[in-house]
């Protein structure tokens, strides 16, 4: 039998940008959580005794503030070396070395790859597995880097590790692309890959992985994180996902259909944040959204504000939640959400706004224009604007601008017709 763990976008002291925004936000332990999450990595291929830690591409997160970010990384590797642990290491988009402006000797039982072209590691004769890999020169990789990669060498478990995007995942840049196909054909048993923040087995024959990240930096990265351990066993190779996050990210629904008030639609956010908190037994950071056709609708639109401080007092009651956001999309019970509905209440008007909110969400393109052009975003400074910020290439963040806006918009026409 043989263990390896898969474990890919570390992105140790990645700075969390926006926090600022946040008074009440448990700043030193989410700046703190993705090096706790590597000591869980670290702790968890001792305990179970693994043949090799396979790391699939972004350690870092783009260049070090200061060499304490490396030297804490190697003082893990050096854990790992003492248990007699060798480590396997391909650079990402992030620690490319166009953007790692400086570096550190690795110890002995550490193998980086090289960023020219793919090199094959064979560690001990009776180890009964090779690893083929590369890493990138640069950030933007956008050759297919998979196409040099040898042949799977007969009689031994083969791994490839790459850093990519496959043929494209949303939320990610497209960097060595490459086909399902492609990795296939070149016989390997497992493809330990980076890049894609969230969980995916891509196939089972042969298996080919996206162990996610080892934590959850922001809202939209969501639900467990952690890695692959991988078992190998005569005939067969079994996977198991573990959990290493510190804090959960977490996206809460409150359905507020049976709510006849404010103070229901509480009762339910608790009901929920109860549940969510058993479910991750750690540290949580939850964004609650509010939705359903709701007898409560009118008085959450015009008490947003009370809303928001009611759940965020609600979440003080909990010594383990922060609430990094709340939203109301709830819908009054009378409106209809398709245009051709008979008996809505709020007239011609609603059911146009309601109507062109579904056109632009169906054209990305149109409605990022839209913003573009409009006053207020012109009037915004550029700092304001751009990635992890108000970022209107960002499809998701666009749609639920719109979103919220079509809500206020129908809620307050609502509210007047009534």
């Amino acid at each position: 039998m043989m263990k390896l763990l898969h474990a890919a976008d570390l992105h140790i002291d990645s700075p969390l940008r926006g926090l600022e925004r946040y008074p009440d936000a448990p700043a030193d332990l989410l700046r703190g959580a993705t090096r706790r999450a590597t000591e869980n990595l670290v702790a968890l291929a001792r305990s179970e005794r693994v043949d090799a830690v396979l790391l699939a591409g972004d350690v870092f997160d783009g260049d070090w503030r200061d060499f304490e970010t490396a030297l804490f990384f190697r003082r893990q590797l050096v854990a790992l070396e003492e248990a007699g642990i060798p480590v396997y290491l391909v650079s990402g988009n992030h620690d490319a070395a166009s953007q790692i402006s400086r570096t550190l000797s690795y110890p002995a039982n550490v193998t980086v790859f090289d960023t020219l072209r793919p090199q094959t590691a064979r560690p001990a004769a009776d180890a009964g597995f090779v690893v083929h890999g590369q890493g990138y020169a640069r950030r933007d990789v956008t050759e297919n880097l998979a196409v040099g990669y040898p042949a799977a060498i007969p009689g031994l478990f083969n791994i490839g590790l790459l850093h990519t995007a496959l043929t494209g995942r949303d939320g990610h840049d497209r960097y060595a692309p490459c086909t399902e196909q492609e990795l296939t054909a070149l016989g390997y048993d497992y493809w330990a890959l980076g890049h894609v923040h969230t969980r995916e087995e891509v196939s089972t024959a042969p298996h080919i992985v996206f162990p996610g990240n080892i934590q959850g930096r922001h809202a939209k990265e969501d639900g467990p994180k952690g890695c692959t351990l991988i078992t190998v066993r005569p005939g067969r190779t079994e996977l198991e996902h573990r959990d290493l996050d510190v804090v959960r990210w977490a996206r809460l629904e409150v359905d507020a259909s049976g709510a006849a008030d404010l103070d229901e639609v509480c009762a339910l956010a608790r009901e929920e944040l109860d549940r969510a908190r058993a479910e991750a037994g750690k540290p949580l950071a939850a964004r609650i959204v509010v939705v359903g056709r709701s007898e409560a609708h009118a008085e959450l639109w015009r008490e947003r504000e009370r809303l928001g401080a009611e759940l965020r007092a609600l979440a003080q009651d909990y010594d383990d939640v922060w609430l990094e956001k709340v939203r109301a999309a709830t819908s009054p019970p009378q409106l209809a959400t398709d245009p051709a509905e008979e008996g809505a209440g709020a007239g011609e008007l609603v059911r146009g706004i309601l109507q062109t909110a579904r056109e632009l969400r169906a054209d990305e393109d149109s409605l990022r224009k839209a913003i573009e052009k409009s006053d207020l975003w012109g009037k915004l400074p550029p700092e304001a604007r751009g990635r992890d910020r108000l970022d209107v290439t960002d499809a998701s963040w666009c749609g639920q601008l719109l979103d919220e806006a079509s809500d206020l918009l129908t809620a307050l026409l609502e509210e007047k017709s009534a």
